[in-house]
């Protein structure tokens, strides 16, 4: 049988002109575009494309086989669209995974939300830090927060969260505002389950260790503790939003915030996208973005 593997990726560079262009029309990576674009020219023997460090262009044969490949995937896409037709609301089961205070904040609220508009669904939501195995254990998705581990997985970005560093007013009003990440280590830093915080430098990733006297693996704890003065917290935003806007948290060391990180949907790669699943990856995505 033929095998699939790279040739959407392939198709997207090939009209992109670009591996990130592609990624981001696919919803992927781009070291995800890439891995299986090689992965394709390994398995035909051939150059699909010619790669600079400025500009990525379709080889000869590449060219070749461009034409065939989308001439296939306009008829698989028509195919597709004539079965979604006839399935178009979802039903059956839906067995999702999400890391437990991110599922219980956002992706709980809005799967429930996705039942409301289509209630012949049944769907299971196991919340849990632990890395689940999605085939062994029968799930169409999962949600993962920050920076992917390299997996056999599809991936796609649904948004970002951002990191941020707070203190109450009344805790800087004693103690004084952290105007470097040196600075830190005079402060009493409240620690979740890394004793260390991730920052930006100079437009490199820095890592900071940090102490304070207290620590706990409950992020409502450490917000909590913030807000009653306690010391210094570095959470993602769905913590601390609410707080920063009524005042009660203080946002600091902006400058120094690191990168976005992604909010990302995992499901198998050998697994059959079906149009409920899809359906849900569109309507998070867009909830999410």
């Amino acid at each position: 049988m033929f095998n699939w593997e790279g040739v959407s990726e392939f198709v997207a560079v090939a009209e992109t002109e670009s591996f990130t262009k592609a990624a981001g029309r696919l919803g992927i990576s781009t070291a995800q575009v890439s891995r299986q674009v090689s992965t394709l020219e390994t398995r035909l023997a051939a150059k699909l494309f010619h790669r600079t460090t400025r500009k990525v262009s379709v080889t000869e044969v590449g060219r070749i086989y461009y034409q065939h490949c989308r001439q296939v995937l306009d008829g698989l896409d028509e195919a597709e669209r004539a079965i979604t037709n006839l399935q178009t609301t979802p039903r059956g089961l839906l067995k999702i995974t999400a890391p437990v205070t991110y599922g219980e904040s956002m992706i709980a609220p809005l799967i429930n939300d996705f039942i409301t508009q289509y209630p012949e669904l049944e769907v299971q939501i196991n919340l849990s830090n632990l890395k689940v195995d999605l085939i062994d254990e029968g799930y169409d998705l999962a949600i993962r927060l920050g920076q992917l581990e390299d997996s056999s997985m599809m991936a796609k970005r649904l948004g970002s969260r951002t990191q941020h560093v707070c203190a109450s007013p009344s805790y800087v009003s004693t103690y004084g505002l952290p105007h470097t990440l040196s600075e830190l280590e005079q402060h009493n830093c409240l620690i979740g389950t890394l004793d260390y915080w991730r920052f930006q430098e100079k437009g490199k990733a820095r890592n900071v260790r940090v102490k304070g006297n207290l620590s706990c693996n409950s992020g409502h704890a450490l917000v909590d503790a913030a807000i009653k003065g306690l010391g210094i917290i570095q959470l993602p935003d769905y913590y601390v939003n609410s707080f920063i806007e009524s005042g009660e948290l203080m946002s600091l060391l902006e400058n120094n915030r690191q990168a976005d990180e992604g909010i990302w949907a995992l499901y198998p790669h050998n697994r059959h996208l079906s149009p409920k699943v899809r359906m849900l990856l569109d309507f998070l995505g867009e909830k999410l973005a």
